[in-house]
């Protein structure tokens, strides 16, 4: 191995590794997806071979069959990316740049085979050996290379058979009795996110005809099944069909880059225009819908003392993102009442649950005792499992009397610090790390509200309304997570 050699595979891995984090993690949520089984096996035994060569190359020497072994590698790697190809294009729609980067791995790849093939072909010819080889730093950089591409290989395997199991469960999962509205059609924008893609489950499996708006058809149809209808648009749905419920829960996600200026643009227009799309539906329907459910969030209420306890009749905090952004959100919701529209709007706390949200992170860092007390720990944080959430908005779909904002919150109030604790107890651990609130402040600017300052939410409505909580208690939730 050459010093150029070695250069190409360093750029060839750092490439992949941040497609990895940013494009399959970050935005596409592939472990989290079931469409996506056939695409992380693929990964899976890509990351393998590339472990198994990375370790060749930092330290052995080889010649004869141990050559021919390594050749035999690359070309398989080759083979298992012209197949991933196929799978993406089958399963998802790949954005500009992650296509871009793909392609300069692709070119870069063909340079290092071009390179590699006159050394091992002389090799070889060899008599068969393997030695020793260093490489000075290049060695240890290779070494640390292939335990975290092995390390990945593992995690995508460990996550293809959650997905088995997941979708045996789903497909297996017997329908519920329908609710008041019987079989009716439900419209659900942001369907193939995290609370969207279990909302749309449940409301096949009770009966219900299901029609989903997406940015990417071939994605939503693969997650989501053949059963759904999918959109890429609003203005695609005839005037004639029938609409008995409308679900939006789209919008960009609220965590993640700094609230810039651009990026709060971002926020705001990414659910304001779904909501205008939704406006101009329900105008030209024959048969306008009998409910839209919006969603907001707790952070309607802004900053709050927190011994006040909030229930939905407690004004807003103008002047505060979170909550200028939520008022937004459902005042254009609202107008849908002047066309006959019943319109509850949901307020969620965090959604705890195994395919998204905060609970991955925070669950992968209690399980290796790194969970942490953010500031004080004394700030309140309203959750609620995802089997609540969902179970709430199809509540409000089919009670006819909760209209307006509801929390969307467990009973359980609890501070920061005490489901920290909670949640490594979980896994039999203790919580001892605490995070001072000033980092987050100097980092995250304003969002670090969303984790430093927390609102004190009570589910009034909800509860009023008869709704029955399947995890009302902090305890019972983490442990129907942590099995």
């Amino acid at each position: 191995m050459t010093p150029l050699l070695f250069s190409l595979l360093t750029v060839q891995t750092l490439l992949g590794a941040f497609d990895n984090f940013w494009h399959h993690e970050l935005h596409a949520r592939l472990p989290q997806r079931i469409s996506a089984r056939r695409e992380l096996q693929l990964h899976a035994a890509r990351e393998a071979i590339y472990g198994v060569l990375f370790a060749a190359f930092a330290w052995l020497s080889f010649q004869g069959l141990w050559a021919v072994l390594i050749a035999a590698l690359l070309v398989g790697e080759a083979f298992i990316t012209l197949a991933d190809f196929l799978e993406e294009d089958r399963s998802r729609r790949l954005p500009p740049f992650e296509r871009a980067l793909h392609t300069i791995l692709t070119v870069s790849y063909g340079l290092l085979l071009g390179l590699l093939a006159p050394g091992l072909w002389s090799a070889a010819q060899q008599t068969s050996s393997l030695a020793l080889a260093y490489h000075g730093l290049w060695s240890w950089f290779f070494s640390l290379s292939s335990l975290g591409v092995l390390m990945w290989s593992v995690r995508n395997i460990l996550a293809v058979r959650h997905l088995a199991r997941l979708a045996e469960t789903t497909e297996d999962a017997p329908a519920t009795v329908p609710q008041a509205i019987g079989r009716s059609t439900v419209l659900v924008t942001g369907g193939t996110g995290f609370v969207g893609s279990a909302l749309v489950g449940q409301l096949v499996r009770e009966g219900r005809r299901v029609i989903v708006l997406s940015r990417d058809p071939v994605q939503a149809r693969a997650l989501l099944g053949r059963s759904v209808w999918v959109v890429e648009q609003l203005d695609d749905i005839p005037a004639e069909t029938r609409i008995d419920a409308i679900v939006n829960l789209a919008g960009a996600g609220i965590l993640g880059a700094p609230w810039t200026k651009a990026r709060r643009r971002v926020l705001v227009q990414s659910r304001l225009r779904v909501l205008d799309s939704v406006q101009r539906l329900i105008e030209r329907l024959e048969h306008r819908p009998e409910v839209l459910v919006a969603a907001s969030a707790v952070g309607y209420y802004g900053l709050r003392s927190g011994n006040t306890v909030l229930t939905e009749i407690a004004a807003a905090d103008p002047g505060r993102f979170q909550s200028d952004l939520c008022v937004a959100i459902e005042t254009a919701a609202r107008r849908a009442e002047a066309l006959g529209t019943r319109v509850a709007c949901l307020r969620p706390g965090i959604v705890l649950g195994h395919d998204g949200g905060a609970y991955p992170l925070q669950a992968l860092a209690a399980r290796l005792g790194l969970g942490a007390i953010l500031g004080t720990g004394s700030q309140p944080m309203p959750w609620i499992h995802l089997d609540d959430v969902t179970g709430l908005i199809r509540h409000a779909i089919s009670e006819p009397a909760l209209h307006g904002p509801f929390n969307a919150v467990a009973p359980e109030r609890v501070t920061q610090a005490a489901f920290t604790r909670a949640l490594a107890a979980s896994f039999g651990r203790r919580a001892f790390l605490h995070m001072p609130a000033w980092p987050l402040r100097r980092l995250l600017g304003e969002m670090s509200e969303l984790l430093l300052d927390g609102q004190n939410v009570a589910p009034l409505h909800a509860q009023a309304s008869g709704y029955r909580y399947t995890h009302a208690t902090l305890e019972g939730a983490l442990a129907s997570l942590a099995r």
